[in-house]
């Protein structure tokens, strides 16, 4: 069964380009692990299974889609695998770093089966946009189901 990562938190990134995972997330991610361009500018951190079913269910899109074609070079070209030191620190490239335009103050969001690395101020004006529409996309988005 995949992971369920979840929550919020707040690490920094050092001088080095190191950032810290949460300790919940360290297990759940496993040794091995996948940055990517995320959607938003934001970084995808995934277990490696999870990274390789995506790109395999992206590659099963016919070669002749142009926006697969597209999806799947920015994806893969900007992809690393990444495995914590002992202090559980990940080294951020400098790549994607600059594409979410990270600074030292980051935000790690757990989102189900992968975790997302945010600036921080960027995460703030993403979550303070959305919060308002939550209740209101809800019916678009869940299923049928009771509370």
């Amino acid at each position: 069964m995949p992971p369920l990562l979840l929550g919020t938190y707040n690490p920094k990134i050092d001088a080095k380009g190191r950032l810290a995972l949460p300790a919940k997330f360290r297990g759940q991610l496993g040794e091995g692990m996948v940055m990517a361009r995320g959607q938003e500018r934001c970084i995808y951190l995934l277990p490696q299974a999870e990274f390789r079913r995506i790109a395999v269910q992206i590659q099963r899109t016919s070669m002749g889609n142009k926006a697969a074609r597209d999806y799947l070079r920015v994806f893969l070209s900007g992809a690393v695998d990444t495995t914590p030191d002992k202090q559980g620190r990940i080294l951020v490239p400098q790549m994607l770093r600059d594409y979410a335009r990270l600074g030292s103050q980051v935000v790690v969001i757990g989102v189900g089966t992968r975790a997302e690395i945010w600036d921080a101020r960027a995460w703030g004006e993403y979550l303070a946009d959305k919060e308002q529409g939550y209740s209101d996309i809800a019916d678009d988005v869940l299923p049928e189901w009771e509370w």
